[in-house]
């Protein structure tokens, strides 16, 4: 599942440094020594934000359109693209086991082509819910 959200940027008068807040997500926000690293900071936050809900049955904010948010003096709006299934692969903290049952040649068939079950209805369920929570 993919989704974007829009985020304020705010340069540091003194350096490189940004830092980045989003606002449809209460209290995320982050920075980097350079918008580079600000921007991957930043999208590492939201996705943890948005896994943290996920994992406890929230619902996830609807993002505003980039044009609804209006950054404080000296700042501008940008958007990240985070990747929860992504995210939730390399830093998700809860799984829940589930148990399936497959007609034997669908089996024979997934084996012969080496198919992660696990990843594919994953993969599957988690389209499903981004079709239904635009």
């Amino acid at each position: 599942m993919k989704l974007t959200y829009p985020a304020c940027f705010y340069k540091d008068d003194e350096s490189d440094a940004y830092g980045v807040e989003v606002p449809d997500l209460p209290g995320c926000a982050s920075g980097g020594k350079d918008l580079t690293e600000a921007i991957l900071m930043a999208t590492d936050a939201a996705s943890g934000w948005i896994l943290g809900e996920l994992e406890d049955g929230q619902p996830i904010p609807k993002p505003s359109a980039p044009n609804e948010i209006k950054p404080e003096e000296g700042g501008f709006v940008s958007l990240l693209v985070l990747d929860i299934a992504e995210y939730a692969e390399k830093h998700g903290n809860e799984a829940v086991r589930k148990e399936i049952t497959v007609p034997a040649w669908i089996n024979t068939f997934a084996q012969t082509r080496h198919i992660d079950y696990s990843q594919l209805v994953k993969q599957q369920i988690a389209e499903m819910y981004a079709h239904h929570h635009p």
